[in-house]
C-alpha cells in the first residue's frame, strides 16, 4: 500500500484544505462545504477531530469526546467515531483501517476509554459496514430501533459499556403525520436535500415539516438514534439518510403501499 500522508484539519489550515466530501470547485459544492466547514469550526473547540488521507477524493475519519457526540448516547470517557469514509478508486486500500489505527492511537493519547461507533443491523450507506469494526476488534454493546447497533472497543477494560440513552431512540413516534425530518450540518449534504424531500412530500399531497438539529444537546434528546438525518413518516421511522427526489418517492411508494395492506388487513 502507498504510503498515504495523513492530515489533521484545525481553525488554521480549514481554509486552505478541503473537507472530502464536498470537493467540487462549483458554486454549489463550495457552498456545501462551507456548511460544513461552519460546523467543524464549532466542534473543533469540543474536541473534535477530522482527519484526512492527503488525497482528493473521500477518504476520511472523523470522531469526537463521546459527551459532544450528536448522538444519543452515553458512553462516559470514550470517543464516538462520527464518520469513516473511503470511497471510489481508494476503497479497497487499507485506508480504512489506516486511518482507525492513527484515530485509535491518537485517542489512547487522550487517554480514552475507546472507541464508538453506531453502525446498522446490515450493509447500508451513510453507515460502516459492522463487519469492518468487527474485524478491527469492536464488540456490539447494544442496540435501537428499527435497525441501529452501537459498536466499542475499549482500551480500559473496566470501563461500562456504553449505551443509547434509552429514553430516546424509538422507531415511532406519537400523534406525527405526514413526513418529519430531523438533520444536522454534520453532512453537508443535508440541508439541500431535505428541502428536496420535504417539496416532494408536499408535492404528494403530504404535510412536511424540517426540524433542524442546532446543537449536541437537542440530538442527544432525539426520538431518534441517528443524529445525522432522520426521516418519519406518519410518525415511523422509514430512513437514516437524505435521497434525491426519485429515491424519495421510490421509499414513499413502498411505506404507503405498506401502510395500504395493513390497513386493507
Amino acid at each position: 500500500m502507498e504510503d498515504y500522508k495523513l492530515i489533521f484539519l484545525n481553525e488554521n489550515n480549514i481554509d486552505t484544505e478541503h473537507i472530502c466530501c464536498a470537493i467540487g470547485n462549483d458554486k454549489v459544492n463550495k457552498e456545501r462545504a462551507e456548511v460544513k466547514k461552519a460546523w467543524l469550526r464549532e466542534e473543533f473547540k469540543k474536541g473534535h477531530c477530522f482527519l484526512k488521507v492527503d488525497v482528493r477524493g473521500k477518504v476520511f475519519i472523523e470522531y469526537c469526546p463521546a459527551e459532544s457526540a450528536w448522538f444519543p448516547i452515553t458512553a462516559t470517557g470514550f470517543h464516538f467515531i462520527q464518520c469513516l469514509w473511503a470511497s471510489g478508486k481508494y476503497k479497497g486500500q487499507g485506508l480504512g483501517k489506516k486511518l482507525l489505527t492513527a484515530c485509535e492511537e491518537d485517542c489512547r493519547m487522550k487517554k480514552s476509554s475507546g472507541l464508538v461507533a453506531i453502525t446498522n443491523n446490515k450493509k447500508a450507506p451513510y453507515t460502516v459496514d459492522k463487519k469492518f469494526f468487527l474485524k478491527q476488534g469492536f464488540k456490539k454493546v447494544d442496540e435501537a430501533p428499527p435497525y441501529f447497533e452501537l459498536y466499542v472497543k475499549k482500551f480500559d477494560i473496566t470501563a461500562p459499556d456504553p449505551v443509547f440513552k434509552k429514553n430516546t431512540p424509538t422507531k415511532q413516534l406519537k400523534n406525527s403525520k405526514g413526513v418529519l425530518i430531523y438533520y444536522s450540518d454534520m453532512c453537508p449534504f443535508n440541508a439541500p436535500f431535505v428541502k428536496i424531500m420535504a417539496k416532494t412530500a408536499e408535492q404528494r399531497g403530504l404535510k412536511a415539516e424540517i426540524r433542524k438539529i442546532k446543537n449536541a444537546e437537542e440530538a442527544q434528546s432525539l426520538p431518534t438514534a441517528w443524529g445525522n438525518c432522520s426521516v418519519y413518516l406518519d410518525g415511523n421511522f422509514v430512513s437514516h439518510m437524505a435521497m434525491t427526489e426519485k429515491m424519495f418517492n421510490a421509499l414513499l411508494d413502498e411505506k404507503l403501499e405498506e401502510k395500504n395492506k395493513e390497513i386493507l388487513g
